[in-house]
């Protein structure tokens, strides 16, 4: 425990400073009620916060965190109250409260790293490596959904421009599919085999005209010539 310095003579001018490191539930409370700053610091930058946490009074972490404490503040060697926690109730909070598992303090160092350094129990380490893999696949998976989104947006912005540099194949298109949807309708109105044979009786009827007016039988070939 010599990274709280619990015996440093700093924390004696400041009472709820030292009632973190105590542990002292109540007089923190008074104190904070009578307005006491939640995040004074001491000579190493540290706050309440990473006191309560490295002893793992989560109770008091919690109460500082009621009051406005920072739980993102950082010591003088940028560590937060996660770099400093060796407790498993205290870092779930932490990190549930919006700490950032992978975050480095100045010497590149993560919460995992100093826990390791610091030889804590294998149920925390193991908490911190899991924390830590979950972070990495929240951020594969939303950098994967960022891509997909861009290359939608990419793909309609294409498809936008050509129908804009293409106006007339746009209206062939939409003419083209107007008939469609009309044949397709006319069809299901009448039946497949009404229209069949409308079709044939069209045809006949054409074949009878073409006669009349030419004089000629279609598809017949050496016919002799009418004289008029």
């Amino acid at each position: 425990m010599s990274y709280v310095f619990v015996n440093d003579s700093s924390q004696t001018n400041v009472p709820l400073l030292q009632a973190c490191i105590d542990g002292d539930f109540n007089y923190s409370k008074r104190l904070l009620e009578s307005g006491f700053d939640p995040n004074i610091r001491d000579t190493r930058g540290r706050t309440g916060l990473h006191l309560a946490a490295a002893r793992g009074n989560v109770d008091i972490c919690q109460l500082l965190h009621k009051f406005g404490a920072d739980l993102l503040a950082t010591d003088y060697q940028g560590n937060t109250a996660l770099h400093l926690c060796g407790h498993v109730d205290t870092i779930q909070f932490l990190v549930s409260n919006g700490l950032k598992i992978d975050i480095c303090n100045h010497q590149g160092a993560t919460p995992l790293v100093l826990a390791k350094r610091r030889g804590v129990n294998k149920d925390v380490i193991r908490l911190l490596e899991s924390l830590e893999e979950q972070e990495v696949k929240g951020f594969n998976r939303g950098t994967h959904s960022k891509l997909e989104t861009m290359q939608t947006a990419e793909s309609e912005s294409a498809m936008e421009s050509h129908s804009l540099l293409n106006p007339n194949l746009q209206q062939g298109e939409g003419v083209l599919s107007s008939f469609r949807t009309t044949w397709q309708e006319f069809v299901e109105d009448l039946g497949f085999w009404r229209v069949l044979l409308l079709i044939f009786v069209i045809a006949l009827l054409s074949l009878g005209i073409a006669y009349y007016v030419s004089g000629v039988l279609p598809f017949v070939e050496n016919q002799p010539e009418l004289v008029h």
